[in-house]
């Protein structure tokens, strides 16, 4: 079974958190709520977020100094942020959104349809980068056992995990390929092209690492960082 992606929904009004729950209900992803920027980053502690919708009117911290805090914790830094506002203070007020690392700046009321397929382009992005992360992880255990393996007489049963890893490694090629090119068929925002670059990025990386313990590779096995 595939994990859900986590959205973290910001807002100090219920029923702004009521409605944008119904608009992305149909995303059949998990939704957790935070009714405050501090509720929000209590959140932030423990649990992994695909995207953030953050409200900017808030009492105590609003959206500028919630995102900034954010931004300055390692572990979410690289979170994508969508501000949600029901102010339109002109072109000064949104450079500040995204000068506080917003991906994007939406105005309310805004278009569902619109808000939910922003939010699936950065939840496809996350989970693309969780399979990455997997396969890195069983490549790594590969080189790690390669050398007991070979002196067990285990060369069949690492070959057969080499294979495994590619099949498996060209499935998710193929799906970040259609996305990359969903996404310029769409003229999506400039962040989630980025997001996929870099994530085609980080295939090419392993697919090459991956070939080099190919049999017959010539300069042995590479180096394995992480995808982060």
């Amino acid at each position: 079974m595939v994990q859900k992606a986590k959205i973290l929904l910001v807002d100090d009004r219920p029923e702004n958190l009521l409605a944008l729950e119904a608009i992305l209900s149909a995303l059949d992803q998990t939704l957790v709520r935070a009714s405050s920027g501090e509720e929000a980053l209590k959140a932030l502690l423990t649990d992994d977020f695909a995207v953030i919708l953050l409200d900017v009117q808030m009492p105590g911290m609003d959206g500028f100094e919630t995102a900034a805090h954010i931004k300055r914790r390692e572990r979410t830094r690289d979170i994508p942020i969508i501000f949600l506002t029901a102010i339109n203070h002109g072109p000064h007020h949104t450079f500040r959104g995204y000068a506080a690392g917003a991906v994007d700046y939406i105005s309310k009321p805004f278009d569902p349809w619109v808000l939910r397929a922003k939010v699936s382009v950065f939840v496809e992005l996350y989970m693309k980068n969780c399979q990455l992360r997997e396969q890195a992880a069983l490549l790594r255990l590969q080189l790690e056992g390669g050398g007991d393996k070979a002196s067990a007489g285990g060369a069949k049963e690492s070959a057969g995990l080499l294979a495994e890893l590619s099949a498996r490694l060209a499935a998710v090629e193929e799906q970040a390929e259609a996305l990359s090119k969903q996404l310029d068929d769409e003229s999506a925002d400039a962040a989630a092209v980025a997001t996929a670059a870099h994530l085609e990025r980080k295939l090419t990386g392993l697919r090459r690492a991956l070939d080099a313990l190919e049999p017959g590779t010539q300069g042995g096995p590479p180096s394995v960082t992480s995808p982060h």
